[in-house]
C-alpha cells in the first residue's frame, strides 16, 4: 500500500470518529418516556475501535514518514515540517502586507493620515517566493506519497 492510500484511510478513520462522537452526543441523553434512536454505549464501543484503527494508521504513517528519504528535503517528516512552516510564513507575510497596505481600511480626507511601517511590495514579493517554494515542496511530497510503500 502506498502512503497516499494510507493517508486517505487515516482521513476516513478520523471522519468516522467525528461522526460517531456526534451520534453519541445526540443519543447520550433522552427524555423520560422516549427511547434514544441509537444506543450510546454501542456507539462508544464502535468509536473506541475506530480510534484504535486511527492510531494504527497514524503510527504506520509516522514511521514511514520518518524513514522515507526525499534527498535534499531530508526525510518526509522534515519536508512536512518545512511545508507547515512555509504555510505559516506565507500567511504571516500576506497578512502583514495587507495590514500595511490598509486593505479593508477606508480613510476620509478629514482624518489623520495613516502611514505604513512595512515595505508592502517587498512583503508581497517574499510571499510570492514562499508560495512558489511551498507549491514545489508540496509536489515533491505528493509524488513521494504515491511512490513509497507504507511500512508496518
Amino acid at each position: 500500500m502506498k502512503i497516499a492510500e494510507a493517508l486517505s484511510l487515516r482521513t476516513d478513520a478520523r471522519r468516522r470518529v467525528d461522526q460517531l462522537r456526534a451520534r453519541i452526543t445526540a443519543n447520550a441523553r433522552y427524555q423520560e418516556g422516549e427511547e434514544p434512536t441509537e444506543s450510546s454505549a454501542d456507539l462508544l464501543v464502535e468509536a473506541e475501535r475506530a480510534l484504535d484503527e486511527l492510531q494504527s494508521w497514524i503510527g504506520r504513517i509516522n514511521r514511514t514518514n520518518a524513514a522515507v528519504d526525499l534527498g535534499a528535503d531530508g526525510t518526509m517528516t522534515d519536508a512536512l515540517a518545512r511545508r507547515d512552516v512555509l504555510r505559516l510564513r506565507h500567511a504571516l507575510l500576506t497578512s502583514s502586507a495587507d495590514a500595511a497596505a490598509g486593505t479593508g481600511f477606508r480613510q476620509l480626507r478629514s482624518e489623520l493620515r495613516h502611514l505604513t511601517s512595512l515595505p508592502v511590495r517587498e512583503l508581497r514579493s517574499r510571499a510570492d517566493d514562499v508560495a512558489r517554494e511551498l507549491r514545489e515542496l508540496d509536489v515533491r511530497i505528493q509524488q513521494a506519497n504515491w511512490t513509497h510503500e507504507l511500512m508496518d
